[in-house]
């Protein structure tokens, strides 16, 4: 978006009836954002950042805002890196779709590559994947019950309803055989982990969804897209971190060795090693962990397969999508490795 869809004196008033805030307020469009729109304002020298949820939302209870704006302040002083909020408003008159406002955060998203600054420093990205590890540990210990989140979430029967509930999607777009997909899902089924714990779990938890520091060394300033965010298995979250997480053979590795831009191959830790740093943080149980590691490459595929399907039918255009059918199949036989 290189231009506003809405007005800004609008916004204006109801940032001052919303928070007692007035001034020139001048909006420009950000790019990034995942699913959402991001706009930033300035006012008063300060900076701020809108996050709206699309305008042709799929359903009700897709890019729920204003649940993520809930969850979100519902974190605020427990220990979790979080950002700092000012309001939400599900009055669509006002932007065309709800919203909220948050202080803007000046740091780092790590995508395609890394940072100039990191990739010009080789011995400092070993604390990349650190802090990755260390702020989930942080979320994971944050003290759910009785608050926002619990009323937000749907803890009972967490584990026992991932499988089927992916399954479910699946069939909403399934047109072609995919192999492993329902194997791996007897697999899930059969071996699923027994009494696991509860903790907040982000839902999406990787290393583009946080905030780095611009400066060295690495440092996590943020979590963002909260989206996903329940009351569920927090080794989901370190299985789905460690899917993107830079591997060899890893077609969907953030930054990888060799890569532009990517870690450099003698500082960027294992898999296992980060894992095993979280064990030692947490004091939990991973003795299952191949089992959350099979689930996540199956639902990271059976999400990409949405996408491929869209291609197919001929409903999007997007040339990543056409390549996603490749990375859904490897996906498959990334989690048939794992269901053993």
């Amino acid at each position: 978006m290189s231009e506003l869809d809405f007005e800004p004196g609008v916004f204006a008033d109801w940032l001052h009836g919303a928070t007692g805030r007035s001034g020139e307020t001048v909006v420009t469009p950000m790019k990034g954002g995942g699913s959402c729109e991001m706009f930033e304002f300035v006012q008063s020298g300060e900076r701020f950042v809108i996050r709206r949820a699309p305008l042709a939302a799929v359903s009700d209870t897709a890019h729920n805002v204003v649940r993520e704006f809930q969850v979100i302040e519902a974190l605020q002083g427990c220990g979790a890196r979080v950002p700092e909020l000012l309001a939400a408003c599900d009055d669509s008159a006002v932007l065309g779709a709800p919203f909220y406002v948050m202080r803007y955060i000046d740091g780092e998203v790590i995508r395609r590559g890394l940072p100039r600054q990191y990739a010009d420093s080789p011995a400092a990205q070993g604390a990349i994947g650190q802090e990755l590890i260390d702020a989930l540990v942080e979320l994971h210990a944050v003290d759910w019950r009785g608050g926002a989140i619990e009323r937000l979430a749907n803890p009972e029967h967490f584990l026992e309803r991932q499988v089927e509930r992916w399954l479910h999607q699946l069939e909403g777009y399934r047109c072609r055989e995919l192999a492993g997909v329902d194997a791996v899902a007897r697999w899930l089924e059969d071996n699923r982990p027994g009494g696991g714990e509860l903790t907040v779990m982000h839902g999406d938890y990787k290393i583009d969804n946080v905030m780095f520091s611009r400066t060295l060394p690495p440092r996590i300033l943020s979590l963002v897209d909260f989206e996903m965010t329940t009351v569920g298995d927090p080794l989901i979250d370190l299985a789905w971190a460690m899917i993107f997480w830079p591997e060899e053979g890893n077609l969907i590795a953030i930054a990888a060795p060799g890569s532009d831009g990517g870690m450099d191959a003698g500082h960027c830790q294992s898999p296992q090693v980060l894992v095993e740093r979280y064990a030692k943080a947490t004091g939990r149980d991973l003795s299952h962990f191949q089992w959350y590691q099979a689930f996540a490459a199956w639902k990271l595929g059976i999400v990409l397969e949405g996408s491929y399907a869209k291609y197919l039918s001929g409903e999007s255009k997007n040339p990543n999508h056409e390549f996603f059918g490749f990375v859904v199949d490897q996906l498959m036989e990334r989690a048939q490795g794992f269901a053993v």
